[in-house]
């Protein structure tokens, strides 16, 4: 059966499938990162993941991965392949189509952000299948997001489209990683929410899930520290809307996971703030964590047609 293989490089784990051309997982695996040992660890560990998954898809299918696509974390040059900077891995510039394409024995393969990638693959067979225009976000750590349009998603002109992450909503506000105040991501991330619920808590071990559980209790200091990052969220979404008129706000990671007790409340504030535009559906993502790793499958599969079609 012709297939390819998916590769999503996470901070402390890696998830590799093998893919069918509709999407459809044929094999899947996971492995540590690796990163306490170095970037040069990291890579090797990729390289070599790949090749025993290539080693299993001839063993399952008697045929060698078509293609290859990984989504890795951080800035990367798409167009020539290149991993530039990640802060998680701890890498600069990685050569990583080169690199692999060499250990898979000359497949083709294909380069995407981790956060795009999911966002690919939430389009297409996902959560938002068959919408021409979404936007889709990923509340985690920080937040980064994808503009998906007609079936593919939008890089922009210097690979940084749909960072609403580093929207500032709040001028003056808290200092982002990325130089800026005020971020959406420092207001509405896991991170922020958790800074602020063990702040208001006074336990230094609770974090953004056990807000989001004090939240459904009745717990008032949790509600309106979950409304803090609730508004903030909303505000960034009618700026997407305004600018790109979605019909779809897909959102995904770690805090959709609280479903009504972020949607109600964020539908509500996207709302009350909509005046002339129309509003968007607010739907959770379905893949959960794999849609990153589907999302390096239908990469490849890309490639494959495009070079038919070259």
């Amino acid at each position: 059966m012709k297939h390819v293989l998916a590769l999503d490089v996470g901070g402390t784990g890696m998830k590799a499938a093998l893919v069918a051309q509709d999407g459809t997982p044929l094999h899947e695996a996971r492995r540590p990162t690796g990163r306490e040992h170095g970037p040069d660890a990291v890579v090797e560990a990729i390289l070599g993941f790949a090749a025993e998954l290539a080693e299993e898809g001839r063993a399952r299918f008697g045929e060698p991965p078509a293609a290859a696509g990984v989504a890795v974390p951080g800035t990367i040059d798409e167009q020539d392949g290149v991993a530039v900077f990640s802060a998680n891995l701890g890498w600069r510039d990685v050569p990583l189509r080169r690199l692999l394409t060499e250990r898979l024995d000359g497949a083709p393969v294909a380069l995407g952000h981790d956060v795009r990638s999911g966002g690919l693959a939430e389009g297409r067979i996902g959560a938002g299948r068959g919408v021409d225009r979404f936007v889709f976000i990923a509340l985690g750590t920080g937040i980064a997001g994808a503009i998906g349009i007609d079936g593919r998603i939008e890089a922009g002109a210097h690979g940084y489209g749909g960072e609403i992450g580093h929207v500032v909503v709040r001028p003056g506000g808290p200092e982002c990683g990325c130089g800026a105040r005020g971020c959406l991501e420092t207001l509405a991330s896991a991170s922020a929410i958790t800074r602020a619920w063990s702040a208001a808590s006074g336990d230094p071990a609770a974090d953004a899930a056990d807000c989001a559980r004090a939240v459904r209790a009745g717990d008032a200091a949790a509600a309106a520290v979950w409304q803090t990052a609730v508004e903030a969220l909303a505000d960034g979404i009618v700026l997407c809307q305004s600018l790109l008129d979605p019909s779809t706000v897909i959102v995904g990671g770690g805090l959709a996971e609280a479903g009504d007790t972020l949607f109600t409340p964020l539908n509500a504030a996207v709302a009350e703030r909509l005046t002339f535009q129309r509003p968007p559906a607010l739907v959770p993502a379905t893949l959960k964590d794999t849609a990153a790793c589907l999302g390096a499958g239908l990469l490849a599969w890309d490639l494959l047609s495009t070079e038919v079609t070259a």
